[in-house]
């Protein structure tokens, strides 16, 4: 098999494609690299069955050419800077819903027909059903990330019933683990480096996430892929437990053996569009047989050990 991955530089796509490239699978890589780091595919790139291409997915003619020969897309490329998006809201229009368009048509464009999407669990919006499952009404967007996002699912699945495509959407709770270079553990130590003393927090701390370690992430990924085989495959990708973010500050300061002085900005949200309470209802992919492996504690831990023993990824 020939796997195309967009935004394979990142930090979920690099995981994924060393994963692919460990099952012996042929990779081609295509990233634009505003945000993915060529650090994160050394390994890969020893590999003959691997190949890079720097392109942007807004080019729709490069675009179909590299992914020609493909036989499975993983479209991961996005900008994922839901904090931000009302200070440049064209960003997440044409980064996420235009560039996969771009996707579906340049598989369209080759005959390919298979395709694995991160979608994300902001699309619930505020939702009043917790935890949420996959059928659970939509409520108003709240991000233009989330809003996005949920345009990609439709036109994916309108290309599914159109063209035949075969689409496996996950809806993710946030994922953490090694090479992670954005979120509130990479936010918390960073400024901790800079001011052991003191940690400012948006919001009142009291805000209820739910986070996934990035290889109990890949594993729904593949067991999700191998098993559920409806033209249109929307899963919850999360963990049967959420914390809040004190919860989260008091692991990463006791593991640095830190006592900082904590300011908090104030309100249930830490931004406009900020959910202060995630959790997905994961049943549908339990259910089928997968578990996580690393509680939320566990895999907040593991993410810390990897940006303390590369400091490097704090300064990219």
């Amino acid at each position: 098999m020939r796997y195309f991955v967009t935004g394979g530089a990142g930090f979920i796509g690099s995981n994924l494609v060393d994963r692919l490239l460990a099952n012996g699978q042929e990779v081609v890589v295509y990233d634009n690299f505003n945000t993915g780091l060529e650090e994160f595919l050394a390994e890969a790139g020893k590999s003959p069955k691997f190949s890079l291409i720097k392109g942007d997915n807004l080019n729709l003619i490069a675009l179909t050419k590299a992914m020609k020969g493909s036989d499975f897309i993983f479209h991961l490329a996005a900008n994922a800077d839901v904090r931000f998006g009302i200070e440049h809201p064209e960003k997440d229009l044409q980064q996420n819903t235009i560039a996969t368009f771009n996707v579906l048509e340049a598989m369209r464009s080759n005959g390919i027909k298979k395709v694995a999407f991160p979608s994300t669990g902001s699309i619930y919006g505020e939702t009043k059903i917790i935890p949420t499952p996959e059928n659970a009404p939509f409520p108003t967007q709240t991000s233009l990330y989330g809003a996005s996002k949920l345009a990609c699912e439709g036109l994916i699945e309108a290309y599914c019933e159109g063209f035949g495509f075969q689409a496996w959407i996950f809806r993710f709770v946030s994922i953490l683990g090694e090479r992670y270079t954005h979120g509130h553990v990479f936010d918390f130590y960073k400024k901790l480096l800079e001011n052991p003393g003191e940690l400012l927090i948006l919001g009142n701390g009291c805000q209820k996430k739910s986070y996934l370690y990035i290889q109990d992430c890949l594993d729904a990924m593949f067991f999700s892929i191998d098993k559920f085989k409806d033209s249109v495959n929307i899963l919850n990708l999360g963990i049967d437990e959420y914390c809040q973010v004190n919860e989260s500050i008091a692991w990463i300061t006791t593991c640095l053996g830190l006592n900082p002085k904590l300011k908090y900005t104030g309100g249930e949200r830490g931004w406009i569009g900020d959910n202060p309470f995630i959790f997905l209802d994961t049943a549908k992919i339990n259910n089928a047989g997968w578990k996580p492996k690393l509680s939320i504690k566990e895999g907040i831990i593991r993410t810390l050990e990897y940006l303390m023993e590369n400091k490097w990824v704090l300064e990219k």
